[in-house]
């Protein structure tokens, strides 16, 4: 955000540092190369501090010590972790499809390192005497890229639940893909007024579309209106984080995992490295959603306000620790709801997925084309029609949803009623649903028939034990 950019007379910021999509496919390879390694040895470094911050954090909520026991202040305990996984025993159930079941980690984690790619990290800088931008590369589409990337990621939880051959990592992965389709749509519904205010889907030029607001003049000082998208398009903003925390698969949104439902969803048959693997791909997924939090909404690189004041802040590596900060904060967001909210119910997530979000993104994106019409064409009778027949159109379907909905349930109750006034008994609660899967031990091939003995325990005493 910036809304103070310089004195009057004051020289703007050379535009020979804001990279643009001119700016890409010139690197040479040794520097292709070295941010290639830079992306990975952050994420894998990223995440090993992600996960010692957060033990420490929710300790710290929870008044006790958290790790503290490997390194100074328990640093190297993540590092530990890490070595002890590979290590561990791999174990691959009989009856699995071995084919799927090895390939699905590396299907979920491989994307969320490619999605990183396109984030911009800051200017252009100079490297061993080499002008280059701080981002690997850019496309005209590459917030596209970011959301096929994340799309791709839950073809891992997915298929890892199906080539479990298990109710419960089925489970989860049935949930995996209802939640992603159901809050992707929101996602993408969210850019939207993004790339209506930036004209691009660029992730370059939407963070050089956020450089200034529009100017005023107070004092003999040039002073610019809030150019943050996520002041500008407030609503945008918060379904985004909203969406982002559902596709990340973090508390209150990790029903794919529930431990208390289902085991552990997808992950219930796995050890190992491929444990290791999903548990990474959860963690680099969350520093990829908050990179593009800031990148689209929070102004990238650039400096928060009243540094933005200084444009030697803007320039240099200087952007880096911005871009830093900005992320360490969406990344401590993460931890405070883990540490705050209980796991809500499918059906609660659904219904925000569908009911809510969906439908408020498609009326605020509604209302941002129609204010980007009328900036452009001026106070047409037009615009004013087209926008009061859009708000008129979504009170009405607004007023009838919620009417259907309270004449179904009084109707249900009222029935329910009568049924119980005329002797009949209320009826029981749905079950589980917990899908039926036609496997062998289901058919008992396999099982022994050997009834259990408890030492000191008559036959009958141990018949009635084990049938009860």
């Amino acid at each position: 955000m910036t809304v103070f950019a310089s004195t009057a007379g004051a020289a703007a910021q050379p535009v020979s540092n804001v990279p643009t999509l001119a700016s890409f496919g010139h690197d040479a390879w040794w520097i292709v190369l070295l941010k290639v390694l830079i992306i990975f040895l952050f994420l894998m470094l990223g995440t090993l501090f992600m996960i010692w911050a957060e033990r420490k954090v929710i300790g710290r909520m929870q008044q006790r010590p958290g790790p503290n026991r490997a390194g100074k202040f328990g640093l190297l305990q993540s590092l530990m972790d890490g070595i002890k996984l590979p290590l561990k025993e791999d174990i691959i159930p009989r009856g699995v499809d071995k084919v799927l079941f090895i390939l699905a980690p590396a299907i979920a984690s491989i994307p969320a390192f490619i999605s990183f790619a396109v984030i911009p990290w800051g200017p252009i800088v100079s490297i061993f005497g080499h002008r280059t931008p701080l981002q690997l590369t850019d496309l005209p589409v590459a917030v596209l890229l970011i959301l096929a990337m994340s799309s791709m990621g839950v073809y891992g939880i997915v298929l890892a639940g199906w080539s479990s051959r298990s109710p419960y990592p089925l489970l989860g992965g049935l949930r995996s893909s209802a939640q992603v389709i159901s809050y992707e749509i929101a996602m993408g519904l969210a850019f939207v007024p993004v790339f209506l205010y930036a004209g691009s889907l660029s992730t370059s030029d939407i963070v050089a579309a956020q450089i200034h607001g529009a100017q005023f003049h107070i004092f003999g000082f040039i002073w610019h209106w809030p150019s943050w998208y996520a002041i500008l398009l407030l609503p945008s903003f918060v379904i985004y984080v909203l969406t982002m925390v559902g596709e990340t698969n973090r508390l209150p949104f990790d029903l794919p995992e529930g431990e208390g439902e289902i085991v552990a969803g997808h992950m219930t048959e796995y050890s190992s490295l491929k444990f290791a693997l999903f548990y990474l791909a959860e963690y680099v997924n969350m520093f990829t959603v908050s990179a593009l939090a800031t990148t689209l909404f929070l102004g990238g690189w650039r400096a928060p306000w009243p540094i933005s004041a200084w444009q030697t802040f803007d320039n240099g590596w200087w952007p880096v620790l911005w871009f830093l900060l900005k992320l360490a904060a969406f990344m401590f967001f993460f931890i405070w709801l883990r540490g705050s909210l209980p796991r809500i119910r499918y059906d609660q997530l659904m219904r925000l997925g569908w009911k809510v979000l969906i439908p408020g993104a498609l009326a605020w994106t509604l209302i941002v084309a129609t204010a980007r019409v009328y900036r452009q064409q001026g106070a047409s009778p037009a615009v004013y029609i087209i926008g009061g027949g859009i708000v008129v159109v979504l009170l009405a379907l607004l007023w009838s949803w919620e009417s259907a909905g309270e004449r179904a349930t009084r109707l249900a109750a009222e029935a329910e009623e009568e049924r119980i006034a005329a002797g009949g008994e209320p009826e029981p609660e749905p079950a589980f649903p917990t899908p039926p899967l036609d496997l062998p031990h289901y058919h008992g091939i396999g099982l022994t028939t050997s009834k259990p003995v408890l030492a000191g325990v008559a036959d009958d005493d141990a018949q009635e034990v084990t049938s009860g």
